[in-house]
């Protein structure tokens, strides 16, 4: 269990500091805006398409480390995929943190971003990792 929690944090720093995912997006198709006001977490996520595909995606804000990095592993997750491949990640995100889906083989979808499944024994923590997956849903579904 330690090494697990070890690799958690790290993945989380890692994403947290890496910053390749967070800028803007010149001629976006799309920018939703997902605020948490309890916490202060605050993203603008940036969407450019070719037809259906995400062919770029990108954030701007700030926010606690699992937010920011929850935002990062998404959009590493969802580049080149559809709309629809986006709303199952995101319905496979959401599922896991609410221990609904638990199979392996739709879990190892989300990739490193699995690794947020423990996140659903903090509920004070739960907002800022679904933040940016809600946004994402936001922002798909109104294009």
């Amino acid at each position: 269990m330690e090494q697990l929690s070890a690799i958690y944090s790290e993945l989380i720093m890692e994403h947290n500091q890496s910053g390749h995912n967070k800028r803007k997006i010149h001629h976006a198709d799309c920018s939703e805006r997902g605020h948490n006001p309890s916490c202060g977490d605050d993203i603008i996520l940036s969407l450019k398409f070719n037809g259906e595909m995400i062919e770029d995606a990108a954030f701007q804000g700030s926010g606690c480390a699992i937010s920011q990095a929850s935002t990062s592993m998404m959009i590493d997750l969802i580049k080149g995929k559809s709309k629809e491949e986006a709303l199952k990640l995101v319905d496979i995100f959401i599922g896991m943190i609410k221990k609904e889906i638990t199979d392996e083989a739709d879990l190892e979808k989300l990739e490193d971003a699995v690794i947020l499944k423990n996140i659903s024994t903090m509920p004070a923590r739960v907002k800022c990792a679904v933040l940016a997956w809600h946004t994402l849903k936001a922002a798909v579904n109104t294009k």
